[in-house]
């Protein structure tokens, strides 16, 4: 399955420049060393967007469990970047009353 209103998934740009490539954060910046490796880095956050959507919102989703917030959904597949490519497993959440897909996060694995 498809996320829903897949075309109108939310990626903010806080949760990519601030947290996924920084350098500086407490948690991202270990990602952040990965997501450098495929050469994506804080400044050109947007090429990571552009990737996301281009090479994994088109990617058949796994639904988590429905809970009271909402529900997760994880795309795993293989994400192309200037510097190289790499499975990665990418997270997505709708909120209970929203018919939206929101960016969570992104890490290494996922299907080669």
């Amino acid at each position: 399955m498809r996320l829903p209103n897949v075309d109108h998934a939310i990626v903010e740009q806080e949760k990519l420049e601030g947290y996924l490539l920084s350098e500086v954060h407490p948690v991202g910046r270990f990602k952040a060393r990965f997501f450098a490796s495929l050469g994506f880095t804080a400044r050109n956050w947007r090429e990571l967007e552009a990737a996301l959507r281009s090479q994994h919102l088109p990617e058949s989703a796994t639904p988590g469990p429905v809970e009271a917030f909402g529900q997760s959904f994880t795309i795993r597949a293989i994400l192309k970047g200037p510097g190289g490519a790499a499975p990665v497993t990418s997270v997505w959440f709708v909120r209970t009353g929203e018919t939206v897909a929101r960016f969570v996060t992104a890490y290494p694995g996922g299907r080669a």
